[in-house]
């Protein structure tokens, strides 16, 4: 173990960049959920020898056997770097004394209030601070409200000793990671840096720049964390816009898809958005309401984004009523009814819950005393107001069995042509049966 030290010593009189360029650098990851995981990985794919940092011990030992709960990240690759040594998990967070960079990837929720719980981010700083050493580099990924690591992070982790700017850099990188998407993951994914000092932004271009190929680097951290709020409250606005004029096109009998389809054929000044039954995934439903709060310090009221957070969280009762006329329209009502939802992650071809709009429809269907069932080829156990919601198998029989067919999520793996030709009547919210003519199919 001294002669540990006395190399970590040495490692810290080099600098991180001199580190880094001879690979001798050690990389930390605190919290392995769909952020940490692929970070982690990808570090290691590097080269450098990488420690995950997590309290869940049944994640800690599912990396150590080479096992994978994210499916973006194959068991096969974590298996490998495992064995090559190159990555770990563990429960003990005094390893972080062996990493001279370390990202943080905690949640950061909204409490009941719909105010920051910057809970997570407080516990893993504190968590990490006793055993950071001279010369470490701390970013922090978990989106938040400008000033949050400048703010909240950085005391924390100066209660080690250390002072940024002087043996601690400190930076803010916002993840980017969009789980199911096959052609951008965590390395071909630019990668925004802002630092606290133009120090501490050069070390963490450095750091990301071993394992992403694009880094993009801004003056300060405040600038970072808002970059990430636009990208979301961007496309939270323009949604919002579109169940809006989805409403207003329902009520005239246009079929707004259509009109959407049609839009997009012009190749300028224009990005189509598309309608949906709610918002779901941890950043899309919950930033613009961080930045809400966050203005409001300022006197300022950011009612534009405000309405547009009230218009999606409103969907799921949209939908809801929908349903209710259009089994109103085949002289049933919705109490009692059976309703088959078919799709329950927050998007298609992945098994994330997290913000789920399901979780919100089928919690007010059974509040209104429907008979809910659900099929989603992704999710094995599903949960809404009153408890677990039963699966069942997606056959002509259970379909038929149904009153109606709530088709939230558009996983690519359903069989469609089966769902129109067994069910009663079929609510679609995503357009996925635009290619059955069947008088049985109402659209959002």
């Amino acid at each position: 173990m001294s002669g540990g030290l006395a190399i970590r010593g040495a490692k810290v009189q080099m600098g991180i960049e001199s580190r880094l360029q001879d690979g001798s650098a050690v990389f930390g990851v605190v919290g392995l959920g769909y952020v940490g995981l692929p970070l982690l990985v990808e570090m290691a794919k590097s080269g450098h020898r990488v420690v995950g940092l997590e309290i869940s011990a049944e994640k800690v030992a599912d990396i150590n056997a080479g096992r994978s709960y994210i499916p973006d990240v194959p068991a096969s690759v974590i298996a490998d770097l495992v064995g090559k040594g190159l990555l770990e998990a563990t429960c003990d967070f005094s390893r972080a004394s062996e990493c001279d960079a370390i990202a943080i990837c905690v949640p950061t929720p909204l409490d009941e209030m719909k105010e920051p719980d910057t809970s997570y981010m407080e516990s893993a700083a504190r968590m990490i601070a006793p055993h950071l050493h001279e010369g470490v580099l701390v970013t922090l990924e978990s989106t938040t409200y400008p000033g949050t690591t400048e703010e909240i992070v950085q005391p924390i982790l100066e209660t080690s000793g250390l002072t940024v700017g002087d043996g601690l850099s400190l930076a803010f990188s916002p993840e980017r990671v969009d789980p199911g998407n096959a052609h951008f993951q965590t390395r071909n994914t630019p990668k925004v840096v802002g630092g606290v000092t133009p120090r501490c932004t050069k070390e963490a271009v450095a750091f990301y720049s071993c394992f992403i190929d694009t880094i993009v680097p801004v003056s300060s951290t405040r600038a970072a964390e808002m970059t990430k709020l636009l990208e979301n409250i961007f496309r939270c606005v323009n949604i919002a816009l579109m169940n809006e004029l989805l409403q207003v096109s329902e009520r005239m009998g246009i079929n707004i898809w259509e009109v959407v389809d049609a839009a997009k054929t012009k190749p300028f000044g224009f990005m189509p958005f598309q309608p949906g039954p709610g918002l779901g995934g941890h950043c899309i439903p919950i930033d613009p309401f961080y930045l809400a709060w966050k203005a409001r310090q300022f006197d300022m009221h950011t009612e534009f984004i405000e309405l547009a957070g009230k218009t999606n969280e409103a969907m799921p009762y949209y939908v809801v009523q929908r349903l209710m006329n259009a089994l109103n329209n085949h002289r049933k009502s919705l109490a009692g009814s059976r309703i088959l939802v078919l799709g329950v992650a927050y998007k298609a071809d992945i098994d994330d819950m997290r913000e789920s709009p399901a979780i919100k429809i089928a919690g007010l269907l059974r509040e209104r005393q429907a008979d809910v069932v659900y099929h989603d080829p992704y999710v094995e156990r599903f949960e809404a107001e009153g408890g677990e919601v039963t699966s069942v198998a997606l056959s002509a029989e259970e379909i038929g069995k149904a009153d109606a067919v709530l088709l939230i999520t558009d996983h690519s793996n359903v069989d469609y042509g089966l769902v129109v030709r067994s069910a009663q009547l079929v609510l679609d919210t995503r357009n996925a049966l635009r290619a059955f003519a069947d008088d049985k199919v109402v659209r959002l």
